[in-house]
């Protein structure tokens, strides 16, 4: 299930502050982000957006 589109313009990166992409409708929900430099994906547990630097996933 999506996050509200209202939700995804206030959150941000924790580590960076860029903005994030969704892709909690994929298998692993996540929100991924933007950034060139950090690419970070935050795991979407039960709907809900687990913003921590230490739970996130770092890119390939």
């Amino acid at each position: 299930m999506p996050l509200e589109a209202g939700l995804l313009e206030i959150l941000a990166c924790p580590a960076c502050h860029s903005p994030l992409e969704d892709r909690s409708a994929a298998d692993t929900p996540e929100l991924v982000c933007t950034g060139e430099d950090c690419g970070l994906a935050y795991p979407v547990r039960d709907g809900i957006p687990v913003l921590l630097v230490d739970e996130a996933r770092r890119p390939a």
